[in-house]
């Protein structure tokens, strides 16, 4: 009888969780998902919605899935700004494959109605939905959705999750007496913990020789660390106040149970079948200076080419 009273409150303390974690992260997906449907007035998830997180989602598609991620250096959703981070996360959901991309935002492209211009630029003249068109000609991938994150609450969102720990390969250092002093760079070499505002400076330093080449690099490997910290016991005890905090510093075209079901397949994928790579890569790219403007050139259908080997 013991062993039985154990057992059954094991069990109610595990549904208990299952379901507090479920109700928040349904409230965090309804809160930044901002498709035709706008779901930021509802209170409560609804018994089918409550219903789908218990029973744990899952993605039914076979097709590769292709996401836009988006760190715009505007003020607020209805100014972007320009494109500081672009980031292409492709998913395959038969074979649990994950490819990470980081586009160069200084890439010299066709932006529809816009005519050439550095693909950053698209965020600002049409929003999300510009950038994602402007990307997927580039890349030659449909994508499907995007998620935006204002630079400016970059700082937040990491000291939400309580910083990182990461190796710094380099001191870095720049002034700039013109930007913000949060914005100020001067990291030391060696093994950090990285809080929100050491996080920004690491991952937008680029006055060394490799550029926005290292700088681009330097995102993607935070990047990871982010998901690492994300699996850690802490951050999952506090995950239904990270996510509470979170929902107003990021919005996506993501319905919500398209989210949940992502959010499902992700975690499923394994470290080793995540795949990062620079676009343009530094054999197809061509350095240009076009009306006084530093741009990076590149073959449309040799980069597409490449992208597609990769994804083989």
């Amino acid at each position: 009888m013991k062993i039985r009273w154990i057992s059954l409150t094991l069990l109610a303390a595990i549904v208990l969780v299952v379901g507090y974690y479920g109700y928040s992260v349904m409230q965090f997906a309804m809160n930044i998902s901002k498709p035709a449907t706008d779901y930021t007035n509802v209170d409560k998830p609804s018994e089918e919605q409550e219903e789908a997180v218990y029973q744990v989602p899952e993605w039914e598609g076979k097709e590769r899935v292709n996401i836009l991620i988006l760190g715009g250096d505007g003020r607020d959703e209805k100014d972007p700004g320009r494109s500081d981070t672009i980031l292409l996360l492709s998913i395959e959901p038969v074979k649990k494959q994950l490819h990470l991309f980081s586009i160069l935002r200084d890439t010299y492209v066709d932006i529809p109605d816009h005519g050439k211009n550095k693909i950053n630029a698209a965020l600002a003249f049409g929003g999300p939905s510009l950038a994602m068109k402007t990307a997927s000609d580039l890349v030659g991938l449909p994508v499907h959705y995007y998620v935006f994150i204002n630079l400016d609450s970059f700082i937040d969102l990491v000291d939400m999750i309580g910083g990182v720990d990461l190796y710094v390969e380099k001191n870095m250092k720049y002034y700039d007496p013109t930007d913000k002093p949060e914005y100020q760079i001067n990291l030391k070499e060696g093994m950090q913990h990285l809080d929100g505002n050491k996080a920004l400076q690491y991952v937008r330093f680029r006055k060394d020789a490799l550029s926005d080449y290292s700088r681009t690099e330097r995102q993607r490997k935070f990047l990871m660390a982010v998901a690492e910290k994300m699996q850690t016991t802490s951050t999952l005890i506090a995950l239904p106040n990270i996510l509470e905090q979170m929902a107003p510093h990021i919005h996506t075209n993501m319905e919500v149970d398209k989210m949940l079901k992502l959010a499902v397949l992700g975690y499923k994928i394994p470290k080793e079948s995540i795949v990062s790579a620079q676009l343009p890569p530094m054999d197809l790219l061509k350095e240009n200076t076009i009306k006084g403007a530093s741009v990076i050139q590149v073959d449309g259908e040799q980069l597409k080419k490449y992208v597609e080997q990769l994804l083989e």
